[in-house]
Formats: structure tokens, C-alpha cells, sequence
């Protein structure tokens, strides 16, 4: 699973982005092997005010499915991350489920083809 993070007039501090990570790897563990990408952008939503309310949005990308997009905001934008992460990794693993319910089994094959039975009963 690739993470990608941006910012959008937010420092990007090592802490953030170690902080961001960390919350979506273990949000989204369950589906990993299902996950092609997460795209995180981070922001503030009135940078010319100065402290305000900073948002939070995820794109998951899935293998066969489409994506999953999640926008989170606050004062707090560790808060923020945090809710993302935990709405992101509930909606994957329904959609998940919802993709392994999808899966037709596979049909019985026959004991004898039709052929060899005919064969059979002309011999016989």
C-alpha cells in the first residue's frame, strides 16, 4: 500500500506525517493486500485568517472497486486525521466484504463427461 501526503499551506512536520501514516497503516491493515494507494491531502481551509478550521481528505484507491473518499475537518487537524483514518479503514472493509460477497462459487465439474457416458452405454 503506497501513502501519499500533501499539504496545502500546513507545515508538513515529520511528526505530521508520521502521526498520518501511522493512523492509516493500522486503519487499513485489514484490506491492505486489496489497497492500491491512499492519497492524503491536508490543509487549512482559510489560510489568510490564520488559525482555523483544517480539513483532512482521503482517496483510497482499490484494487477492482471504486474509490473510497473521505473528507474530515477541525480546529485540530491531528483530530481530524484521526477521524479520516477510522472512517476510511470501516468503509474499505465494507467494501471489501462487499466485493468478497460477489464472488460466485465455482461450479462442481462432472464425474463424466456427457461423451463418455454414451460411450459407455454402447459398449455395454
Amino acid at each position: 500500500m503506497r501513502i501519499d501526503i500533501r499539504g496545502r499551506s500546513v507545515p508538513l512536520t515529520a511528526a505530521l506525517l508520521d502521526h498520518t501514516e501511522q493512523r492509516l497503516r493500522i486503519a487499513l491493515t485489514r484490506a491492505g493486500d486489496r489497497i492500491e494507494r491512499v492519497v492524503v491531502r491536508l490543509g487549512d481551509a482559510n489560510p489568510a485568517q490564520g488559525v482555523g478550521a483544517r480539513f483532512c481528505r482521503l482517496s483510497v484507491m482499490m484494487k477492482k472497486a471504486p474509490p473510497v473518499r473521505i473528507v474530515e475537518s477541525g480546529t485540530d487537524l491531528y483530530a481530524a486525521i484521526d477521524r479520516a483514518a477510522e472512517r476510511a479503514g470501516r468503509n474499505v472493509a465494507i467494501r471489501a466484504g462487499r466485493l468478497h460477497e460477489r464472488v460466485r462459487p465455482a461450479m462442481p465439474l462432472a464425474v463424466a463427461s456427457s461423451r463418455g457416458a454414451a460411450a459407455d452405454a454402447f459398449r455395454n
